[in-house]
Formats: structure tokens, sequence, C-alpha cells
């Protein structure tokens, strides 16, 4: 049977949300993201990328680009909502598929040709999502996951490509090689550097002089340059959770100890989340006293994995929660309804400082381990406790302090 891998693409989200929301915004240049000078475009309208704007630049550098942009500070809720419209008509008409983030997802229609067509079926799957969200969205369909996402590159704005089984390599020879997931700036500097610029180029390399060069992501880069690279489809699950407890070896009602184990419990999780590439958009709070009664509140939140976002709302449901002033024998913190994902939805908020500094905290943490670095709120927290990741088979561990 062969394999027929759909990838699904909302186009420029944000600003079609807005748009939505706003039809005198149609046609018009939009830049979505931190409104100050110091903040990071989120999301830009085709209109501004002539001028070379993209995701990610600094607001003040966009500005300077496209003066006659609109910029909005953007409503991360409003996009959440539109995301799971899309969501639930995905799930209603696909039996296997992968969110891979707030506006992506991939779908099996391996087998659909016996019966109606994988290329038709994605088609009407593609209308309905419009019909029922307005929502611009474009797709790719070929025989693996990577094949697929470039198709869909490729056939934006709101459009439609398949690629059919043995034409993978041929599709991909002439674009650039910057096409390639995987390829950031600075692999694509060094390829650069050695006169490569087009996939064709990779092609015609053997596989052990990308590896000599670009070490094992080499084979990585090589393998989807010829449209071979076939990553399985993860499917979509939306009651996944992470979560931690402590439990105290003496009951507490010290209220400075309880709130900085929550919050390094909360750091510590956001921290888990981008580590495994998801979001989540549910947080709630445990508390066992030390009577055995046991109460938990939660709270909806945009898809996030950022701290600023998170720890502030678990500590405003641990305030709201902690009213018997009893004295406590287990805390407990957990992120639920996860999706793969960055923390791309933040990023209204963001600076580049902070975008800079969750980067560099996280490459110490996966360096020397998880408690490597704390902000000074969490450095109380002698202990974060039970932890529960579905993201490997791992048993719990006792995450400890490392002492300063």
């Amino acid at each position: 049977m062969n394999k027929h891998i759909l990838h699904l693409d909302l186009d420029t989200f944000f600003v079609s949300c807005e748009r939505l929301i706003d039809s005198r915004l149609q046609k018009r240049p939009i830049l979505v993201g931190g409104t100050g000078d110091r903040g990071v475009v989120a999301a830009c309208s085709y209109e501004t990328r002539r001028f070379g704007v993209s995701s990610g630049m600094p607001m003040k550098m966009a500005k300077r680009l496209c003066p006659e942009a609109v910029i909005i500070k953007g409503n991360s809720s409003i996009y959440t909502k539109y995301s799971h419209m899309v969501t639930e008509i995905i799930k209603e008409q696909v039996p296997v598929f992968e969110k891979a983030s707030i506006d992506e997802f991939y779908a099996d229609l391996s087998g659909m040709d016996t019966f109606f067509g994988s290329y038709k079926y994605a088609s009407e799957l593609r209308s309905n999502i419009i019909k029922n969200t307005g929502l611009p969205i474009s797709f790719g369909l070929s025989a693996n996951k990577i094949v697929s996402k470039v198709a869909t590159g490729e056939a934006k704005p709101n459009n439609q490509l398949q690629i059919d089984k043995g034409f993978e390599k041929s599709f991909l020879a002439p674009l650039s090689i910057k096409k390639i997931p995987s390829v950031g700036e600075k692999t694509y500097q060094k390829l650069r550097h050695l006169g490569i610029s087009k996939v064709f180029n990779i092609q015609q390399m053997p596989l052990e002089m990308m590896v000599s060069v670009l070490g094992a992501n080499g084979r990585t880069i090589w393998k989807r340059a010829n449209g071979i690279d076939n990553p399985p489809l993860i499917p979509f699950h939306e009651r996944k959770s992470i979560s931690t407890e402590r439990t105290f070896t003496k009951d507490t009602i010290d209220v400075i100890k309880l709130r900085t184990t929550i919050f390094a419990m909360a750091e510590n999780l956001a921290f888990q989340l981008r580590r495994g590439n998801k979001l989540a958009c549910c947080v709630s709070v445990k508390i066992r006293y030390s009577d055995f009664n046991t109460y938990s509140k939660q709270l909806k939140i945009p898809y996030s994995s950022a701290d600023h976002v998170i720890i502030p709302k678990v500590l405003e449901l641990f305030n709201s929660l902690y009213n018997r002033r009893l004295l406590i024998r287990l805390v407990g913190v957990k992120m639920s309804h996860l999706v793969s994902g960055n923390y791309q939805i933040n990023l209204f908020d963001d600076t580049e400082e902070m975008i800079n500094l969750y980067s560099a905290m996280d490459h110490i943490r996966n360096r020397y381990g998880e408690l490597s670095v704390l902000r000074a709120s969490a450095m109380g927290a002698r202990t974060i406790g039970r932890f529960s990741n579905p993201f490997n088979g791992n048993p719990p561990t006792i995450l400890a302090h490392r002492k300063q």
C-alpha cells in the first residue's frame, strides 16, 4: 500500500484571524507581535514580506522596513479558539493525525485511494476548513512528512500541491537548501561556503561527505534532500499531561516556602515542555492538607511553554486554592492538554532579550541538568519532587536542587 501523508498549514495564521475579526485589515500590511520597539514579530502578512519582513524579526527593524504596516499586539486566546476549531474538523474527518503546532497538522491518508482518492479527500478537507472557519489553509500531499511539508510551502498562499510517488527527488532538486527542514541559518551558511545553494547539489554529494561536514545532522539533511527521510506521524492525544508533586518531610504552613516550591515546580515544568517541544493550555495546582483532604484547581491558558506566562498563573491558582490555613502535606503542579509545538504564541510579549534568555537557560539545563540554573524566586526550593513526564518512558524521579 502506498503511503499518503498530508501536511496542512494555516496561512499567516495570526494575521488571518485578525482579518476575520476586522475586515478592514484585508490586503493591508500587518505585523502581529510585541508593539514596543523591543518587541518581536510573531506573524506578518504577505504584503510585508516583499519589504524583507519575517517572523521572529525585531519589531523595530520590521517597522523600519515597512513603515506603513498596521501593528497589532495580538490576542492569543482568539488564536487558540480558531486552532481548536480546525483541530475538531480534522478530528472528525481523519482517523489518525498529528498536531505539530497551533497552526500545522499532519494526517495519514494511506489506503484512501482504494475508496475515495487521497488527493480528492484532502481537497475536500481543506474546503471544509475554509468554509467553516473562514481561514486560508494550504496543503502538501506526498509519500512522507518532509516532502509534504516542503510541498505545502511551495503551494502557499492558500493552495494545494501533490507530489506523486517517485517524483520527490525531482521536485526538491531546484529548491533552495533553505527549504529543507532542519537547515537553519548556521547550517545554511556552512553549506553556502562549500558552494552548495540548491537541493540538487546535496543530492549529488555522497552521504559520507555530508556526515563529515555536518555530523549526524548531515545524514538527516541528505536523506531529506533525497526525499527518503520518513519520520513517523505522532498521533494527536489531547489528554497528555506533565506534572510534578512534592510531599514534605514535615507538614508546613510556611507560605514563603510553599510559594517558592510552587514557583520552582512551574519553572521546571515549563522547561520540560520546551525540551519536549510541547505547549500546554491548561495548568492546575493540587494541595493536600495534614488531614489528607486534597483540593485542586485548574485554569485554561493560551497554548504556551513560557515561564513568564505559566508561573504567574500557577501562583494565582495557589493563592486562590490555599484558604484553609492548615498544615500542608503535599503540593503539586500539572500542565495538560498538550500539543506539539514551540512557544511562538508568546512572542506577542517577548523581547529579543527574553527569547535569548530562554534559549541560554535551556541550553545550560540540557548540558548540566534541569536544576543547574534557576530564577532567584525558586532558589529556596531544595527539592521539587516527583516528576511525571509523558515524553519518555522513564519512571518518576526525585529532582534535587543543586547547591550553589
